[in-house]
């Protein structure tokens, strides 16, 4: 039987013409990293009423060997905020991404081209991560448009569960959901053993952040890591990380890859 992965690549294949890529004629090979998750994924680093100040962080600066696949499926230079157009419903700010890719190419310049696919949705619980959702079939669909250029899917970085923590019910059901989303995306992108980088929460809509924590924390899928965001700061909604804090994460994230 054909994977999800298989069969959006054959129709994508159909559809899309070698132009539409920039850098398309001078790079070849990308470690393509997906952003999925939720709002402190995105980013709302920065973003006061609705507004983002514009402040870029010297460790989320660009790069030319940063990229960033964009709504329309086209590689660009890579420049906060990464999700600008992708999580569309609400305003954007700094995110870990930038400062993520920046610090893994400071310790290994040889890595090469990075590719970054921000897929991060705010205001998400997991069930709409679900095999056979929108956003699950657009991550797929997004995760098979980088590849149609050239690269390698080196790591997924999730940071989703803020939306899960209002309702015993979400947060009792959450480690058996996040197991299966895990585990189908896995398949369905063709890496049984794809690493995944998960980041357990910092804060919460709800009263039960410890309860979606214990099991974020709890996870023993072969190849997942978890990255603890507890500390870090908040903005003052107390839900939303600061644009140091993402700089903190996106170094965490960093380090955990490279370890691994």
């Amino acid at each position: 039987m054909l994977s999800l992965l298989s069969m959006v690549l054959l129709a994508y294949a159909c559809l899309v013409r070698p132009a539409q890529f920039v850098y398309s004629s001078t790079i070849q090979w990308k470690n393509i990293f997906i952003l999925a998750g939720q709002s402190n994924m995105s980013g709302r680093g920065g973003v006061v009423n609705e507004t983002w100040d514009g402040i870029v962080p010297p460790e989320c600066s660009p790069n030319p060997e940063i990229l960033r696949l964009n709504a329309e499926l086209s590689w660009e230079e890579a420049s906060e905020p990464l999700h600008r157009d992708i999580d569309v419903g609400k305003t954007c700010g700094v995110g870990p991404g930038m400062a993520f890719a920046n610090a893994v190419l400071d310790k290994d310049s040889s890595l090469g081209v990075v590719g970054l696919v921000p897929c991060a949705i705010g205001g998400t619980n997991i069930s709409e991560w679900a095999r056979g959702r929108h956003l699950y079939d657009e991550l797929v669909r997004r995760t098979a448009a980088s590849l149609q250029d050239g690269g390698t899917i080196r790591a997924v970085l999730w940071y989703q569960g803020e939306s899960d923590t209002v309702n015993q019910k979400d947060a009792d059901s959450y480690k058996g959901k996040l197991e299966k989303f895990f585990s189908d995306l896995r398949y369905d992108l063709q890496s049984p053993m794809l690493p995944i980088f998960q980041v357990a929460l910092a804060s919460g809509e709800g009263k039960f952040i410890e309860t979606v924590r214990r099991a974020q924390l709890g996870i023993t899928l072969p190849n997942v890591k978890c990255v603890d965001a507890k500390g870090l700061g908040l903005k003052a909604d107390h839900l939303h990380l600061t644009t140091t804090a993402q700089v903190q994460l996106g170094l965490k994230l960093a380090h955990a890859f490279l370890a691994s």
